[in-house]
Parts: structure tokens; sequence; C-alpha cells
């Protein structure tokens, strides 16, 4: 194992384009988190979470790590390379482990800057826009367990999002085919709640949709009174990337390169 992750490392920093995708997670996270927390104001939306303002970039940055998860196994398959790897490490087990191990750790870290990055606009901006102390907003900080508990959820959730398109690409191996079907999946799934004229339904898909689930993660006020609670809800996102990594797994033993 310890070969295939040396290698899978190697292919990961000797190539710009994840170097990019891991700066775009971190860009975009921050940046829409920001563009959120400035124009989110206190009385107008003063029943909001402003943990949850403060990380709404986090919706954003997964289209990044879901493009880097993909490509981490469809360039392999467009280029001609996977038989290479799997000349290297015959165990295709190994060889999907060590890809995942490798996503997750770099998705971890850039994850974990951009949610920082974005707590901290969060809680510069948004005493100035009403969210204060006379209103019943203390300041973002990680010292606050409800704020720790969504920050560390919002990092792993994305770590998770990593894993799950991951699953999809070896399953689908064609990057553009994989990508549609990750942010199908991730996207448009809630809108279809949104749109449902039955709530029972609209409460079961955001109970289960990967994304929704997930994000519950986020939420610190109100808990109690959301579709699904915040572990649980990354449970479920922990169940969508399990399935989908079973499912590239066996694609994997059973297809040819």
């Amino acid at each position: 194992m310890s070969r295939a992750l040396h290698a899978e490392w190697t292919k990961l920093r000797t190539v710009a384009a994840p170097a990019w995708l891991l700066l775009g997670l971190v860009a975009l996270t921050v940046a829409a988190s920001t563009l959120i927390a400035s124009v989110t104001k206190c009385p107008g939306s003063c029943g909001d979470d402003t943990t949850k303002i403060s990380l709404t970039g986090v919706m954003l940055g997964q289209a990044a790590v879901a493009g880097l998860a993909v490509l981490v196994v469809t360039a392999e398959y467009s280029t001609g390379m996977i038989r290479v790897s799997l000349a290297a490490t015959p165990r295709r087990s190994v060889l999907l482990g060590a890809k995942a191990a490798i996503v997750t750790g770099t998705v971890l870290v850039a994850g974990a800057v951009a949610v920082l990055g974005s707590l901290v606009a969060g809680r510069e901006l948004l005493p100035g826009n009403g969210f204060t102390a006379a209103h019943g907003f203390a300041a973002l900080s990680l010292l606050h367990g409800p704020t720790l508990r969504a920050a560390a959820g919002s990092v792993l959730y994305l770590a998770l999002i990593g894993l799950f398109s991951l699953g999809v690409g070896v399953a689908v191996r064609d990057p553009a085919a994989a990508i549609a079907v990750v942010l199908g999946l991730v996207y448009v799934i809630p809108v279809i709640g949104d749109v449902m004229l039955s709530g029972v339904w609209q409460r079961r898909i955001e109970r289960w949709s990967p994304m929704d689930a997930g994000l519950a993660v986020q939420v610190t006020r109100n808990v109690a009174k959301q579709p699904i609670g915040p572990w649980l809800g990354l449970g479920v996102l922990g169940l969508w990337a399990a399935g989908a990594l079973l499912i590239g797994w066996l694609v994997l033993r059973l297809r040819d390169a």
C-alpha cells in the first residue's frame, strides 16, 4: 500500500490540474461565503444561522472537489495510463484504496483552509450587518461547540463528496459523464425537492439527498426542527460515498482497463 500511495501522490503533485482545482476549492468557497455574509443583514434576516451563512460557500466549492476526484481516475483512462497503474499495482482494491486516501487527504487539508477562511470572513462581516449581541448573536468562534461541529463537519462533508465522486469516476470512466452524474445527483435532487408539491416527499428528499442531508451538519440553530440531525445527515452522505466506491470497485474488478 505504501508504494501505491507514493505513486498516487506523485501523480497528483506532478500535474497542474489538481493543484488548480484545490486552489479553486479554497477560492470558490471563501469567495461565495464572503459574498453571502456581506449581503445578509439583520433585522431583515435575524432568524438566520450565522454559522451556516458563513459556510454557504461549501455548496460551490464542492464542485471543485468533484472535479478533482473524478480527474484522479478518469484522466488515466483517457490517456491509457491506467494500464501502467494496474501493471504497477495489480491488486485493484489497493489501487482504489490509494486513490481514495490521496483524494481524502488533500481535500481535508484544502477544505480546512477553505472552511477556516469562510468563518473568518463571516466573523468580520456579519457583526457589521447587524448580527450583534444586541440581536442575540455572539461572534463566530471555534470555541463554540456547535460552530466547531459545523466547521469540522463541513471539512468532512467535502472529503465525502470527494470519495463519492471518485467512486462515480471509477464506475463511469468518462470525465464529462462522471462530472455530470455527480453534479446532477448533488445539485439537481435538492431542486426536485424544492418544486415537489408533496411536503412528505420534499422532506424525504431533504433527508436522503447527498447535499441536503450532508449539509445538515452546518446547522447550529433550531437543530431539532431540521429534517435530519447533523451527524446523521453526514452519515447519509457517507452511505452515498460508500455505495459509489463499492460500485466503482466492482466495475474495476470485473471490467478490463
